[in-house]
């Protein structure tokens, strides 16, 4: 899954080489990390499912719509409405680990995030800086659909998923050798910004299905909705970002949940 200089190059926006020396081989080891998260022996121990970051940041964050990487470092430190206060790109990916991850955060500072950090400074290389005051927004960053516009049909998400998603995420959700879970125990938790309708199906106009990207807005809607109708792991609202987050929360008791 990790990706050479000469395929980097033909992505618009990606340097054509790593850097030389350490700074380089940092560069390598997050995008190992980026792609192999669950499994990697450096960030295994931080993780609480079977999700990767290249799940939700396709093609190793390089992808230039699915919640890319080209170009995020330039957008920080920046301003977080979430916990209302400015952060740092590290802050941002540690709180991934305990949202998208449903895990807890590796120490400030230490191999892993400064490493993905590297990772994603590398991918921004060239992109001016641009802080936003309002919120964290990288110059490539997802493009929300206006989500108000369509009423969610749970029934026709059901059989658009059994169509288009099953093969790759099972009909049971929770994933296989083809593709990540989805919803159940090693799925995100419902911290995370895929969990809300809006950014999951924004998220799926842009990714899915992978290489044949097709869905229409109300399409998109619909899976987004049954999707996210289904368990996940609940995040503690009170949990403060600095804290360490158990490994494995407990899943929430209801079965389904309105998309709204």
């Amino acid at each position: 899954m990790l990706t050479s200089p000469g395929i980097a190059a033909d992505v618009d926006g990606v340097p054509s080489e790593f850097p030389a020396g350490v700074l380089g081989e940092t560069v390598r080891l997050g995008e190992a990390l980026v792609n192999t998260t669950s499994e990697h022996p450096l960030s295994k121990p931080f993780i609480g499912n079977s999700l990767n970051c290249t799940s939700c940041h396709l093609d190793g964050g390089r992808h230039p719509e699915a919640a890319s990487f080209i170009g995020v470092a330039s957008a920080y430190p920046a301003f977080s409405p979430r916990e209302n206060k400015v952060i740092t790109l590290e802050d941002r990916i540690l709180n991934c680990f305990i949202r998208s991850q449903n895990g807890k955060r590796p120490p400030n500072g230490s191999p892993v995030p400064v490493a993905i950090a590297t990772y994603i400074t590398w991918l921004s290389t060239g992109a001016p800086l641009k802080m936003n005051p309002a919120k964290s927004l990288g110059p490539n960053h997802l493009k929300m659909m206006d989500v108000d516009r369509y009423t969610p049909d749970l029934s026709r998400g059901a059989s658009l998923y059994e169509d288009r998603c099953a093969d790759c995420h099972g009909d049971d959700g929770l994933g296989n050798d083809e593709g990540p879970p989805v919803w159940g125990e090693s799925s995100f938790n419902d911290g995370a910004g895929l969990s809300k309708l809006a950014k999951m199906a924004s998220w799926l106009k842009v990714a899915m299905p992978l290489d044949d990207t097709d869905l229409t807005e109300q399409e998109s809607v619909d899976i987004a909705a049954f999707v996210n109708s289904h368990r996940r792991p609940h995040f503690p609202a009170e949990l403060a970002p600095a804290e360490l987050a158990p490994a494995k929360h407990a899943t929430t008791t209801k079965d389904s949940a309105s998309p709204h």
